[in-house]
């Protein structure tokens, strides 16, 4: 496995980050999560007051901006960023400077490392479109409803599991029909259930990476 990039998409809380931090300390890759650029743009934008509903704030904001670090923090995955998160991933200003910032982090990553997995809902859909092996991660919403409303509540929120439901359903419905890189099945894509305890779907993974292979 030299120099390649692995897709690895799906929808809010399927778990792909979880999956991708393993693939990547498995065969010593880089991992990048996508979603952390998203998280971060959206803590300046809440930090500057920043209007996002305003397009031309948004390009002068991004325009600002040359590259956005990477790099995770627990601070960065409270609701408050989320909410905002997901109301930016939708527009194509901000799809299209998180997507260029992606390229060069993997560019830059793949000089002193064999490869990296990249996590998100668009890697291997429109990213990374001839990665070498695309991963999709499929998991029901009540599942993943329950999964975040547990984290949410270790890491101190409030969290009612109703509006846990709405909300990823809601963002199901809104990462589906957008019209900027809308959630799909990349092509070629092998499809990883999630639902069940994650020692089942490690070697779910690692058979498929066998098969691959």
């Amino acid at each position: 496995m030299n120099k390649l990039i692995i897709s690895i998409d799906g929808p809010a809380g399927s778990g792909k980050q979880r999956i991708a931090k393993y693939i990547s300390k498995k065969y010593n890759l880089y991992h990048l999560d996508s979603g952390i650029l998203y998280r971060r743009l959206a803590s300046i934008i809440i930090k500057k007051k920043i209007n996002y509903k305003d397009n031309k704030s948004i390009q002068i904001f991004l325009s600002s901006i040359d590259f956005l670090s990477a790099r995770s923090h627990l601070k960065l995955r409270n609701e408050k960023i989320s909410k905002i998160a997901s109301k930016i991933a939708i527009i194509y200003e901000v799809r299209k400077f998180i997507n260029a910032n992606q390229k060069a982090i993997v560019k830059k990553k793949l000089k002193s490392y064999k490869g990296c997995a990249v996590d998100g809902r668009d890697i291997g859909s429109k990213v990374f479109k001839n990665a070498n092996i695309k991963l999709f991660i499929r998991v029901n919403s009540e599942i993943r409803a329950k999964r975040r409303h547990k984290q949410l509540i270790e890491q101190g929120e409030k969290s009612i599991y109703a509006q846990i439901l709405k909300e990823i359903n809601l963002r199901d419905k809104t990462d589906k029909n957008r019209l900027q890189s809308p959630l799909v099945v990349p092509r070629g894509a092998v499809i990883i259930d999630n639902s069940k305890k994650f020692l089942h779907t490690k070697t779910l993974i690692d058979q498929a990476l066998h098969k691959i292979r």
